[in-house]
């Protein structure tokens, strides 16, 4: 893989090393590139989850947490200065093939330092049965994102007081609580400090090379940058209508569908929210069809559509039954 060689006179929030990777994406040439980050305190919530049941966006303010929202599926996270955050871009279309070839690249890397890491989950990595590193796709024309969380240490006091996943999610992977299911490389033995950490992991990974973002090219990247920092790409998710059905499917991830019925009996102001990685635009692929129509038309109009090119893993019947469930 080619490092991405990012100045270090360059901003170092969320929204800037997410721009990195889609101005690499959009620009450089088709092969595989990498690089490594690390930002303040922050929570990065996924392109489609409800903040506010997600967050404490009082505590995050107290703590003076940022909270921002990535293009990528999955669920939110929080980083900080003890994790490190690996970006990779690749050509390859295919979400199972881009998560399987860098978790693979990952896992590799660990071992080199002694620690038994493998893939489990839909998109985790897990030293000993806890997971130490999360990661998420997005997938643009030609070309896929792939980013990820490495636990090499871990604020959990912090982390227990901002992320708030629903209860339903927690419970569905036989946990009391988000810290009890995670492990960080300090804590499975680890003895190098966090830079000769990432000083390994640049060596060990960047064998292709590096590419030198230019003068020219943080300006593109800065103005990439502007769509993380539009509000309207940052607000919170409408508050739930009046109907709300939610649901942890394994191999999914939570979905949350809402919606009102209008006076004449119609659906509008859905929404279908989650920690579940889309494939395609979800509004013009899944919303849009259900808007405007009848409870009772739905089993013909979802079955007419492809959800699991929608979202990854779901199928018709899962979706049709969380539509349905809690409409009279």
């Amino acid at each position: 893989m080619k490092y991405v060689n990012i100045p270090d006179t360059a901003d170092c929030s969320v929204p800037f090393y997410l721009s990195v990777e889609e101005w690499a994406a959009r620009h450089l040439p088709p092969d595989e590139y990498f690089f490594a980050w690390q930002v303040p305190p922050s929570v990065i919530c996924g392109r489609h989850q409800d903040i506010p049941l997600e967050v404490d966006l009082s505590q995050a303010e107290s703590l003076g947490v940022k909270v921002w929202r990535r293009k990528s599926g999955g669920g939110a996270v929080y980083a900080d200065w003890n994790n490190v955050m690996f970006s990779y871009i690749t050509p390859s279309a295919g979400v199972q093939t881009s998560f399987g070839s860098y978790t693979s690249k990952i896992c590799a890397m660990l071992a080199s330092l002694g620690l038994d890491a493998v893939p489990t989950g839909r998109n985790d990595i897990a030293i000993n049965g806890h997971k130490v590193a999360g990661n998420a796709f997005y997938g643009m024309p030609g070309r896929s994102i792939v980013h990820g969380t490495m636990l090499y240490d871990a604020d959990f006091a912090t982390m227990s007081r901002v992320l708030t996943p629903s209860r339903a999610k927690v419970e569905s992977k036989g946990v009391k609580s988000v810290p009890s299911r995670i492990t960080t490389l300090r804590s499975e033995g680890l003895g190098m400090s966090c830079p000769d950490f990432i000083g390994h992991a640049l060596k060990f990974l960047g064998d292709g090379g590096e590419v030198h973002l230019s003068h020219d090219d943080l300006t593109e990247v800065r103005e990439i940058m502007m769509s993380y920092l539009n509000p309207r790409f940052l607000s919170p998710a409408p508050t739930a209508p009046k109907i709300t059905t939610s649901e942890y499917i394994e191999g999914v991830g939570m979905v949350t569908f809402s919606c009102r019925i209008s006076a004449d009996g119609l659906i509008h102001r859905a929404t279908l929210t989650g920690d579940f990685f889309p494939l395609a635009d979800i509004d013009a692929k899944i919303v849009r069809h259900i808007e405007g129509i009848h409870p009772s038309d739905l089993p013909g109009v979802v079955e007419a559509l492809d959800i699991p090119s929608v979202i990854s893993g779901l199928t018709n019947e899962k979706l049709l039954n969380i539509l349905t469930r809690n409409i009279p």
